[in-house]
């Protein structure tokens, strides 16, 4: 595939449906058969798991599930029934599933979801994990320069439906931390000390567990687990059935592989655009940004930059 029909597939990946498809989306909708996406009925009771994609929501998704339903063994065919993902089922089956309801999100902010647990990781693993998922996709073929993606991902042309990881994310930074039923979480922390980490989960979400339901949930949410699930049902889950099976859905679950991976210039393009949040996160920068203001003021002015909230 030539750069300029890869270009256009950018493009032509987020136009308007065909005639044919506007109307049977319009039947769909009619029937309840359409995905709910993001505006599907939200209710008061609802908890929201947030993440810019390929942040690490698919695993912390499975730890709640097998942390909150013990005597099912929750698979990737039955978790978009447990903790759904809008994208996944229809808005007829998200109507059933009972309340409260947690429920899987990529959103920017939105003022419905009341309660939420937001997942953040660094961008320079998304970019790399994102690459491979459109690898896996189709959306790109193998030899897609790594270095032209990178820029669509700063730019937010990889998912524009959910913005930029920068715009992302700080549309809930910047209008719900530090206030009540907002829990932010690293995936890194998640990593490096998991039972830790799904233990503040269970508590905010007023969930009692012990250090034996908690280890049990990291031991069958394991990433190892995980790919010998995803071997097992790759042919009948939505997210792999029709897709790539020399990719995996679920790689290497690593932090840091961007270091290995990524050249100074990738690098520095996604430092110099989200520089003030990354080292409000956390994130070492390893390169001098252009804009090296990390002041408050600064962050705020990046995540009110386009104006998504």
């Amino acid at each position: 595939m030539t750069s300029t029909r890869v270009e256009t597939g950018f493009r032509r990946r987020w136009e308007n449906h065909t005639a044919f498809q506007r109307i049977r989306g319009g039947i769909k909708t009619l029937l309840g058969l359409n995905t709910g996406g993001r505006n599907f009925p939200v209710f008061p009771d609802d908890t929201f798991l947030v993440s810019y994609p390929r942040s690490g929501n698919t695993w912390t998704r499975f730890l709640i599930a097998n942390l909150l339903f013990a005597e099912s063994n929750v698979s990737f065919l039955n978790v978009d029934y447990l903790i759904p993902d809008p994208f996944n089922i229809n808005r007829r089956a998200l109507a059933k599933i009972p309340r409260p309801r947690l429920i899987k999100s990529h959103e920017y902010f939105d003022p419905r979801y009341k309660k939420v647990i937001y997942i953040v990781r660094d961008p320079r693993d998304v970019a790399i994990s994102y690459y491979y998922f459109y690898l896996k996709q189709g959306f790109i073929q193998d030899g897609y320069p790594l270095d032209k993606f990178i820029r669509h991902f700063v730019e937010g042309a990889v998912d524009p439906e959910f913005a930029s990881w920068g715009e992302n994310v700080m549309s809930w930074i910047a209008t719900r931390s530090g206030q009540q039923g907002f829990l932010l979480l690293r995936y890194e922390d998640l990593k490096g000390n998991t039972v830790k980490e799904l233990a503040k989960i269970g508590a905010f979400l007023e969930v009692q567990t012990d250090s034996e339901n908690l280890e049990r949930a990291v031991r069958l949410s394991s990433a190892e687990q995980m790919r010998e699930m995803e071997k097992r049902e790759e042919n009948q889950w939505i997210g792999t059935r029709t897709k790539r099976k020399d990719i995996r859905f679920v790689r290497t679950a690593a932090a840091g592989s961007w270091k290995s991976l990524l050249s100074r210039d990738d690098v520095a393009k996604m430092e110099n655009a989200w520089a003030p949040i990354m080292a409000a996160l956390g994130y070492e920068l390893t390169t001098e940004p252009e804009d090296a203001d990390i002041s408050p003021d600064a962050i705020l002015s990046v995540a009110f930059r386009r104006g998504h909230f």
